[in-house]
């Protein structure tokens, strides 16, 4: 990864190239290795206003006779980017696939950035005037009201990733805070306040993926065939849900993370049970404990216990979002997915700072969101034998 902040010098190019050049070096290979390069982005023509990014880096890398696309589906184009990828290592069409996700948002004034990230809602909710934090505030208020959860509750998932984040060296928001800091906050979409919400940014974050069968050059001209530090991707599973928030049964649902979730554990054969650290997209806290409860992994109603008992935090018995989510580390929109990807390895590997590093992991959890519940990515990795 970058790190992930409020305005980075470097032009979005420039992030993108440097997430892919550690992720190789982490993998000990040379560029020539690469079949594929798969970049996650959302708004690079809005934003910095410019396009042709897959091929942009995939010269700029010297992987000349790759092939190279972008891959756009809002806030989850990272994890959608990860996907393709995955499927090409499927499919056989590549035995290592690079994955880029990227965004530079710092570049563009408020207005257009609000502009960019409103025209993700259904278009008639858009011609409403309602926002994605519209639709954080109107579920969080159902939630606190239909089940036993406090407003001070809901504060402590927001204290608990920046507490995580103080110690990730990549985090946007390296401040620890607490319960009054959120509820003193400026209010945002009530009851929701500032500190209850992702901020914007700058930032990328990669990944190789190689088939099993893959053992070539090597940086060092070795034999990558079980490599150690290597991670199974387990599962990697896509679901669209309704589009519009309106026209959804129950607004607290969202159908498309319940569906990638059911996918990709049947996928991997394994239960939310098997699940040691999840990394959640927590554009908004409430989303921590919504799309918790839709991959199992607590009952319909219940996630807030998990925060309030503890059992969320490093040495609980669910440790999420120990990089500190989108609440803290930051959340530049293609790059969010690829960086979840990149907290699991980091965490089933052991390489964590010791601080936030989660008690001997073997099954991680991600899950990436387009916009209010459109669309998500759910994927599954377990640490290598």
């Amino acid at each position: 990864m970058t790190e992930f902040s409020s305005a980075d010098d470097r032009s979005l190019l420039e992030l993108l190239e440097t997430a892919a050049e550690r992720a190789l070096d982490d993998a000990g290979l040379l560029t020539g290795a690469i079949d594929s390069v798969h970049v996650g982005n959302m708004a690079a023509e809005a934003f910095v206003e410019r396009s042709g990014l897959a091929n942009a880096l995939a010269g700029s890398l010297g992987t000349t006779g790759a092939s190279a696309h972008r891959i756009e589906n809002t806030s989850a184009s990272g994890a959608s980017a990860f996907l393709d990828a995955v499927d090409a290592v499927r499919a056989g069409r590549a035995d290592v696939a690079l994955v880029v996700g990227g965004e530079k948002m710092s570049t563009a004034d408020t207005a257009t950035a609000t502009e960019v990230i409103s025209r993700i809602t259904h278009e008639d909710e858009y011609a409403q005037g309602i926002t994605l934090p519209s639709f954080g505030g109107l579920a969080a208020d159902r939630y606190l009201r239909e089940h036993d959860a406090t407003r001070e509750d809901l504060a402590r998932v927001a204290v608990k990733n920046h507490a995580n984040a103080a110690t990730n060296e990549y985090a946007q928001f390296r401040k620890r805070i607490d319960v009054d800091d959120v509820l003193d906050s400026p209010t945002v979409a009530s009851p929701l306040r500032l500190y209850d919400c992702c901020p914007t940014g700058d930032g990328a974050a990669a990944v190789v993926i190689t088939s099993e069968e893959f053992d070539g050059l090597a940086a060092d001209g070795g034999d990558l065939s079980g490599a150690s530090g290597s991670v199974e991707i387990a599962a990697c599973e896509g679901a669209v849900g309704t589009h519009a928030v309106a026209d959804r049964p129950d607004p607290l649902e969202i159908e498309c993370v319940r569906e990638a979730g059911a996918a990709a554990y049947d996928a991997a054969d394994v239960t939310p049970d098997a699940v040691d650290v999840a990394c959640i997209h927590d554009a908004f806290s409430i989303l921590e404990w919504l799309e918790t409860e839709e991959l199992g992994l607590a009952p319909r109603g219940e996630a807030w216990k998990l925060t309030r008992d503890g059992e969320t935090e490093i040495d609980g018995s669910l440790p999420t979002n120990p990089g500190g989510g989108l609440k803290a580390r930051g959340h530049p929109l293609g790059a969010t997915g690829v960086s979840q990807v990149v907290e699991l390895v980091w965490q089933l590997r052991g390489d964590a700072p010791a601080e936030r590093q989660v008690d001997d992991p073997t099954t991680g959890i991600a899950v990436n969101v387009a916009g209010f519940g459109n669309n998500s990515i759910c994927t599954i990795l377990e640490a290598g034998q």
